[in-house]
C-alpha cells in the first residue's frame, strides 16, 4: 500500500527550489516548501488519496498527524484535501484531533480550509455538537477562535444567524487582524443570503473598521 514515504519520493522528484522560495516568501516564511504548485500537487497526491480511501471510510488520524509532522507545507495541504474528502465521516469524538492540527503550524491557508470545510461539516453531521464552537469562540488560541467565527461560511440558508452574530459581537472590539478579518468575511458571506440582517447588524454593532469594510464589500 502507498504510504507517506512513497509520497515523499514522488514529491522530491517534483520539487522545485526556485518555486519553493517564492511560495515560502508568500507565506511570510512561516513554512518550508518543496515548490509544488496546487495543480501538480493534486496530480501527484490523487493516487495516494485513493489508496488511503479518503472519502470512503473513517479518517486515519495517524496519517493526518504524520502529514502535519512533515516540515514542508505541501504535506499539510494533502492532509487538508484528505479531510475535505472525508468530511462526512467526521464524528464528534474527533474534535480534539481536529483542534490539535488547527493549533499546529497554524496560518490562514490551513485554518480557512479546515474551518469552512471539515469543521463546518462536523457540525452539520452532529448539530448538537455546536456547543464545541461555543467553547472554541472563547479559546485563548486565535486560530481556534477564527475557526469558530468562520465555520458557517458555506452554510447559506442553514446559517445559525443568532450564533453567527453572537460570535461576531463577542469579538467586535478585537483588533487582531485575523479575527477582525474573519468577522467581516463571515458577515459578508451571510450577507449573500440575508443582506438585510447583515446590514442591520453592522449598523447596530461597533465593529472594527476592517470587519465593517469586509462585511459591506458587496452590500453598499
Amino acid at each position: 500500500m502507498m504510504n507517506i514515504h512513497d509520497l515523499t519520493d514522488a514529491f522530491q522528484k517534483a520539487a522545485d527550489p526556485e518555486k519553493a522560495s517564492i511560495m515560502a516568501a508568500y507565506m511570510k516564511h512561516h513554512f518550508d516548501f518543496l515548490g509544488i504548485r496546487s495543480p501538480e500537487r493534486r496530480v501527484i497526491s490523487t493516487p495516494f488519496l485513493k489508496a488511503w480511501e479518503a472519502g470512503r471510510k473513517p479518517v486515519d488520524w495517524g496519517l493526518i498527524h504524520e502529514l502535519w509532522e512533515r516540515p514542508e507545507r505541501e504535506y499539510q495541504y494533502v492532509g487538508i484535501d484528505y479531510l475535505k474528502k472525508s468530511a462526512r465521516f467526521l464524528m464528534p469524538g474527533e474534535f480534539e484531533d481536529m483542534k490539535s492540527i488547527i493549533m499546529k503550524k497554524s496560518w490562514w491557508d490551513s485554518i480557512d480550509n479546515l474551518a469552512s470545510g471539515p469543521v463546518g461539516q462536523m457540525i452539520l453531521n452532529a448539530p448538537n455538537q455546536v456547543t464545541t464552537m461555543d467553547a472554541w469562540i472563547r479559546d485563548e488560541n486565535l486560530w481556534v477562535r477564527r475557526t469558530a467565527i468562520i465555520h458557517q461560511l458555506s452554510y447559506k440558508d442553514q446559517t445559525d444567524e443568532e450564533r453567527l452574530f453572537t460570535y461576531c459581537r463577542m469579538h467586535s472590539g478585537d483588533s487582531e487582524f485575523f479575527i477582525a478579518k474573519a468577522i467581516g468575511w463571515a458577515l459578508r458571506e451571510y450577507g449573500k443570503t440575508n443582506p438585510e440582517a447583515v446590514l442591520k447588524f453592522v449598523d447596530e454593532t461597533p465593529l472594527q473598521k476592517l470587519s465593517k469594510r469586509e462585511a459591506l464589500k458587496h452590500l453598499r
